[in-house]
């Protein structure tokens, strides 16, 4: 393992910031450090920098405890929301900045500055101020600096925020092929599940100052392990009383379990065209939404509203319409665990009419 966490706590006077947090990162990894405002993301990415210091526990890279060394001792590169940039220096200077602060040679400076450029594609760009560049441009230019002392462990604390979509979505394309080609350790923070989902080989999520789940994104998110994680990721929708649902009424028996289903799980329709007729029950659009690649229907079933997906080239459906609704599974939460349970009337024979 290239980063250990072990049982690192952080209290701002009353204010519980990390709590007993313990976790390994293998090298080479990009991991996406998500949760919501004030979870502890930050306070986490700052104490591996050295810009914090844990009130116990240990922090441990590439095998050496790191606790007590000072941030210019730890072998990090740190990416910036802002950038921070300076604006005095040229794109060649700032990149050069950590490598004037070792006193490294010129020729040497001149050789990693002309590589980052290349590799950030900012070629022709070193003369240039950062008044004269673009957000993204501006943040290729943080993203070169931090790498250019060759740092063991790369930092980025929201590196695409304060970034336009479009421009987010082609840097957030760029760092995963970059990380990918030259192998640093990356953690980044976000709050973006589609960003995360997206980037991170793999994720951990955090909230009120305790990690909540590490693994891959397709596992966090088939595979919730907590009832936070399960509505936290994804579109997801509490259900107080699951058991009214058609196909989980064994439910009703558990004492305060309770539902979370999302859009994928739910199927809508005339009921000749569901797979399952018989499992399906009767539910009212309410409203429908456009969503670029799909439509999202608001469906009211009973006293539970639920959330649809369906492509733009089925058959139209429109609010006030009553359709057939197939709820194919949904998480139930028992307590802080879930777990997936199948609507058990997918499974009966169809029945047959003679």
């Amino acid at each position: 393992m290239h980063i250990e966490v072990r049982g690192v706590s952080k209290n701002f006077g009353t204010h519980v910031a990390v709590s007993d947090v313990s976790f390994t990162i293998d090298r080479g990894k990009l991991i996406g450090l998500l949760g919501p405002s004030g979870g502890g993301k930050s306070t986490l990415l700052r104490m591996l920098a050295g810009l914090e210091s844990p009130d116990s526990g240990d922090i441990f890279i590439n095998g050496l405890r790191v606790n007590d060394l000072p941030p210019q001792k730890r072998g990090i590169g740190f990416v910036f929301q802002n950038y921070a940039l300076f604006r005095h220096m040229n794109v060649y200077d700032n990149i050069a900045f950590g490598l004037t602060i070792k006193k490294e040679k010129k020729d040497v400076i001149a050789k990693r500055v002309n590589e980052l450029l290349e590799l950030t594609g900012l070629v022709g760009y070193g003369q240039r101020f950062p008044n004269q560049l673009s957000g993204g441009q501006r943040q290729r230019v943080a993203f070169a600096r931090a790498l250019a002392p060759n740092p063991e462990l790369l930092l980025l604390d929201e590196p695409f925020a304060a970034i336009d979509a479009k421009v987010r979505k082609e840097l957030r394309t760029w760092l995963k092929q970059l990380i990918d080609q030259i192998g640093i350790t990356s953690i980044f923070v976000t709050h973006d599940q589609e960003e995360a989902v997206e980037v991170a080989d793999e994720m951990l999520i955090v909230q009120q100052g305790k990690l909540e789940q590490q693994g891959t994104p397709i596992s966090v998110y088939t595979e919730p392990r907590t009832a936070f994680v399960a509505g936290f990721i994804g579109q997801s929708l509490l259900i107080e009383r699951p058991h009214e649902l058609k196909g989980f009424g064994e439910l009703a028996d558990r004492q305060q379990v309770q539902g979370i289903v999302r859009p994928e799980f739910v199927e809508i329709g005339r009921s000749q065209d569901l797979a399952f007729p018989s499992a399906s029950e009767q539910g009212t659009i309410r409203h429908v939404y456009f969503r670029g690649t799909h439509l999202e229907f608001e469906v009211q079933v009973g006293s539970n509203r639920l959330f649809a997906h369906r492509s733009l080239d089925q058959e139209a459906l429109h609010p006030g319409d009553e359709v057939a609704v197939l709820i194919h599974r949904l998480y139930v939460i028992d307590g802080e665990s879930t777990h997936i349970v199948e609507n058990p009337l997918k499974h009966d024979p169809m029945p047959v009419h003679i």
